[in-house]
Parts: C-alpha cells; structure tokens; sequence
C-alpha cells in the first residue's frame, strides 16, 4: 500500500493518460469508466463498462489495447457485460473483474492468446473487489449490502462488513461499492447510499465512520455519494465523488 505524505499537493492540471477523445467505442476512447488500476510500471487497466470490454494503456500510448471482453455485451466466456471493477493478480498475471451485467466475477489472464476468461464466483453484484497480501479476495455486493472475504476457489466466503440488511447503522451497509483492505486485514469500504466511509477492523461485528456519515452535503463533514476510495499507509483516505 502506498504513502501519501500529509503535505501532498494535486497538480491543478492534469495529463490525459488513457481515453479524452469523446465517448465511443474505438481504440483511443472509452465509453464510461468503472474502476482502474495502475501497475508497477504505470500501465493502466480500465474498466470500460458501456463498451463491455477491459482496456490497458501503456504509458505514452496514445490508443489502448483490448485485454478482456470487447466481443460485444453477453454471457459467453469471451464477453463481458457493463464490467464495474478489475484488479491485476500479479502472482498468476491475471485480471479479476467484477462482470456486473452477468453478475459473476472473472478471472482473464494476460498471457497472449487468452481470448476468454474463467468464472470465480457466480450468483455475486459484485461492486467493488480488493485483494490482500495473502491473496484473499474481498468482494462487496450491493445487493446484500455486504463485503466478504474468498479464498480463491471458495464459493462462500465469509462476511466481513454489513449484511444485515441496507441501513444505517453500524452494523450495515446500504449500497457498498469501492472496498479497500491493508496488511491487518482492515477493510474499508464506500458507503454509497448512506454518505460515508466505514472502516471493518479483523472480526468486527460493527464498523467505523472514518468519512462523512452526516447526511448527503457540500460540507466539510459530508460526503456525497462516495465511489471510489483510497487509503494509504498513513490511514488517511480520500473519496471519488459521483
């Protein structure tokens, strides 16, 4: 997990790295961006969900390159349908994608060749996915307004925040979307519907406001539908608002 220094200043303008040339679906746009990561050497992995397909963007690159879906929206081992989020596995060179439209999570490997990927878990709204050093998978589901944690090849898993039902309490969780988890296992998660951040420490049966939890506003105190999170070494975090 990286550090981000309390001093850190955003630049006030950006450079274009991926996509900036209109919506569409050719090879140097995209058409509504999910999640994406950002890898070791600054290659970056999209999920272009309107296009139903994951795009990868070398840096200096000025089109992307297809590396998962792009066959078109459906439920074929080769399509993907409104992807959501990805994360790489580096031990497997390997995507895993939250296939929202078919309601599975995917494995896609990187190596040349791989036109289709395989099922991981079915039956799952999958809405935010995060993985730990130990290669736990950690899946929140916005339809059960839960996160649980899988080791890769199990079916179940075991429920680390909310589900009991959407609400606002404590306990729950109304509309997870991004999750995040460090080295002791403590998850994070975007807590769409109720305007906050919650932290799940290891084996908690509640978690905590660490993020707006006051109503939907402009406020300092306030969140307005948090989508995308990251947390840093120091345990600050910063929303992506929609």
């Amino acid at each position: 997990m990286p550090i981000l220094s309390v001093h850190a200043r955003w630049l006030q303008n950006g450079t274009s790295v991926a996509g900036g040339h209109e919506y569409g679906g050719a090879s140097n746009q995209l058409a509504y961006i999910g999640g994406f990561v950002v890898d070791d050497d600054g290659t970056v992995v999209i999920a272009d969900i309107c296009n139903n397909r994951i795009m990868q963007w070398k840096v200096g690159d000025m089109n992307g390159k297809v590396v998962a879906g792009g066959n078109g929206g459906g439920s074929r081992m080769d399509q993907l349908t409104h992807p959501g989020r990805v994360l790489i596995e580096q031990e497997t060179n390997s995507l895993i994608i939250c296939d929202y439209g078919n309601k599975r999570i995917v494995r896609w490997s990187l190596r040349n060749g791989i036109t289709q990927g395989e099922v991981l878990l079915s039956n799952t709204c999958c809405s935010g996915l995060a993985m730990d050093d130990q290669r736990y998978l950690y899946v929140s589901n916005c339809a059960k307004h839960e996160v649980r944690r899988y080791q890769i090849g199990d079916k179940y898993g075991t429920r680390v925040a909310g589900g009991n039902d959407n609400g606002t309490g404590l306990n729950q969780l109304n509309i997870p979307l991004s999750v995040v988890v460090d080295r002791q296992q403590t998850v994070y998660v975007s807590d769409y519907g109720n305007y906050r951040v919650m932290k799940w420490n290891k084996n908690a049966t509640e978690g905590i406001v660490v993020a707006g939890g006051q109503g939907n506003g402009t406020a300092l105190t306030q969140l307005s539908g948090p989508t995308g999170l990251f947390v840093d070494t120091l345990g600050l975090s910063c929303n992506e608002m929609e």
